[in-house]
């Protein structure tokens, strides 16, 4: 009974103590004035952030369940212009409770709604917060005795606008939603939140080690991290703005496709192919417009390299550096590059283009010591890559390549209505099978040689560029073979035999002890100046023209068997046409005919009025056993001849 009567005296005594504060409460909102609320919060926020707030007269004041005051239409750091630093739909401050009964205003936190932070540069540099900048040093510098204020700030669905005069550059960031741990017992900054730029949700903090020394221009420690679905960046470093500003620390970045960050960022994507994951972590040192990267190491499209780059922003970005590599890809690069048609028969008519190029200037020296493009093998190779007004220049220094040295320059230009394609390359004792099978899907001939190859030319796709293609190239070759036929062996056998056709000679090799090719191309026509063939057993010499953009050849030449068991060589003219993945080479055939001495009269028997009798004898000796007499096979008189028509009937 005695406990009871002690827990209802208890509930009466609390209720008592929750009624008196929720009379206290209610008394309070009507006993406080507005306009002394009003003064409290701005002379607060000036003491703590240095700034002078508009507040108007739009007050809400609210002290059940928790004491806070909302100010509608707030104005930040008005400057000359007019423009506010800040304009914010609502300012909401929570105010601390037990100070409220004793009839102080203090501040707990604020929080902005729907705020509109502009950050404007003038051409000079300075922006619309130096002067802010400069107030909110003053605040923060240490004042004995004084009382330590509210330490949180928060931003709500806020939208920060960033505009550079100078570069005539504007960004946005929009739904921005952060809590700030303002230093009003520490000397920290901290930030955590979230935002959406380009279209893209982005979570990121910054903690800065002593804000003041940061407002100063001192040097302060700095850790950023940004972390995207296209791209997370993290920087742990030191800053400084005096006399510069100055930026040094550990860089890391990571994105599953380059290509997406670059667009996502504002540039173009690049052309060509690859592009996909990358990542790169460096010792980063910032200052006067350039980042300068030591210690890189980076991975792209699974290709890893070391070394030092430079990137700058003044007008064009522009990429310096040295890298070195172990091995590289370059497959995905070109992939991107479609040279012939889907029927895999003729040259692409699709749009070739290279935007991006005109974006970024690049001057890059690359080792590496392989590399692998497509199907082709490349050893230890040194390669400078420049890029200035829209063309890419490739310098090949010095490659071990197809069993020799490749080197030479590649250029590639975006001209508007398509690409402009230069190659000054030179192969020096190479293994002509591969450097002519990876090059140009040519696998007929054997040896070790020289190869130089000049050619220009532009268009809107490749077919187009192939109508323009103008060059040089030139082939010298030793000891060597000419396989998928034997020239000896066909040869042979016409000697003996003109008019034998039978026999498939698509298979062999055709040894020379010499091979030289000079080829000049005008507007796509190639025309061969010169091209010989010297062997053990047979002479080849060539001439006629090819097509590239048609692509067939369309050649006269003369085959000669310089080892036969008479005195006289066996000269033959023959002629190479069709497509270049299977022409057809065929003989002479009045050569052949006037080799033979039974189809020899033929000739002369077609210029003749009455042929009858020759063609007759001839067909007779063509039908006869070549080893024995013709005796087994009929013979036609010139009496018998008219009597056959009546035979066959």
């Amino acid at each position: 009974m005695t406990a009871a009567i002690g827990l209802k005296r208890l509930a009466i005594a609390v209720a008592a103590i929750v009624a008196a504060a929720f009379v206290t409460l209610v008394a309070l909102s009507f006993l406080i004035p507005a306009a002394a609320v009003r003064d409290a919060v701005k002379a607060e926020i000036h003491a703590v952030t240095g700034l002078d707030p508009l507040l108007g007269d739009d007050i809400s004041l609210s002290l059940f369940p928790s004491g806070s005051v909302r100010f509608r239409n707030v104005l930040l750091g008005d400057d000359r212009t007019g423009e506010p630093a800040v304009a914010a739909d609502e300012l909401t401050a929570r105010l601390r409770y037990f100070p409220l009964l004793a009839g102080r205003v203090e501040i707990a936190d604020v929080t902005l709604v729907h705020p509109t932070i502009t950050v404007t540069f003038a051409t000079t540099g300075q922006s619309n917060w130096s002067d802010l900048i400069a107030s909110l040093a003053q605040a923060l510098q240490p004042v004995p005795h004084r009382t330590a204020s509210f330490s949180e700030i928060g931003i709500q669905d806020g939208t920060v606008v960033v505009h550079d005069a100078g570069k005539g550059v504007t960004e946005r960031l929009e739904h921005v939603d952060f809590q700030v741990a303002w230093p009003s017992i520490s000397r920290s900054f901290g930030a955590n939140g979230r935002f959406v730029w380009h279209d893209e949700p982005v979570e990121a903090s910054l903690t800065l080690s002593d804000f003041l020394a940061a407002l100063t221009g001192e040097r302060t420690g700095v850790k950023v991290r940004l972390s995207g679905a296209p791209l997370q960046i993290a920087f742990d470093g030191a800053a400084s703005d005096r006399p510069t500003l100055k930026i040094q620390g550990t860089l890391d970045a990571e994105s599953p496709s380059l290509r997406d960050a670059m667009r996502w960022t504002g540039g173009s994507k690049p052309p060509l192919g690859g592009f996909g994951h990358f990542s790169l972590r460096a010792q980063s040192d910032i200052g006067g417009g350039a980042m300068s990267l030591s210690n890189v190491n980076v991975e792209l499209d699974g290709n890893s390299a070391e070394g030092a780059l430079t990137l700058s922003s003044d007008g064009h970005r522009l990429v310096q550096g040295t890298l070195a590599a172990e091995a590289l890809d370059l497959t995905p690069y070109i992939s991107g590059i479609r040279l012939m048609a889907k029927n895999e028969r003729n040259w692409d008519r699709l749009p070739l283009g290279v935007d991006g190029f005109g974006d970024m200037n690049l001057d890059l020296r690359l080792s590496a010591a392989s590399i692998k493009i497509s199907n082709a093998q490349v050893g230890r190779t040194a390669v400078a890559a420049t890029m200035h007004d829209g063309k890419l220049d490739l310098t090949v220094g010095e490659a071990q390549a197809f069993g020799g040295i490749a080197k030479g320059t590649f250029g590639l230009a975006n001209i508007g209505s398509g690409v402009a394609v230069s190659s000054h390359m030179q192969f020096l004792d190479v293994d002509l099978e591969n450097c002519l099978g990876q090059l140009f899907g040519l696998h007929r001939i054997e040896g070790h040689g020289n190869l130089v190859v000049a050619v220009d030319g532009a268009g809107s796709s490749v077919l187009a560029l192939t109508h323009t293609l103008n060059g040089t190239a030139t082939l010298n070759a030793q000891s060597g073979a000419l396989t998928g036929i034997n020239v000896e062996q066909l040869l042979r056998r016409l000697e003996r035999r003109p008019l034998s056709g039978n026999g498939d000679f698509r298979s062999g090799r055709t040894q020379f002890d010499q091979l030289v090719v000079n080829l000049k191309v005008d507007h796509g026509v190639v025309s061969v100046d010169d091209m010989h063939i010297d062997g053990p057993a047979v002479r080849l010499e060539v001439a006629g023209h090819a097509s590239v953009p048609a692509r067939d050849l369309d050649l006269k030449g003369v085959a000669t068997l310089v080892s036969t068991a008479t005195a006289d060589e066996f000269d033959l003219p023959f002629v190479v046409q069709g497509p270049w993945d299977d022409p057809i080479m065929l003989p002479d055939p009045q050569s052949l005919i006037r080799r033979s001495g039974a189809a020899a009269p033929l000739l002369d028997a077609a210029k003749t009025r009455n042929a009858g009798d020759a063609v007759r004898a001839v067909i007779d000796q063509l039908l006869a056993s070549p080893a024995g007499p013709p005796a087994a096979a009929p013979t036609l008189s010139p009496a018998a001849a008219p009597a056959a028509p009546k035979a066959s009937q």
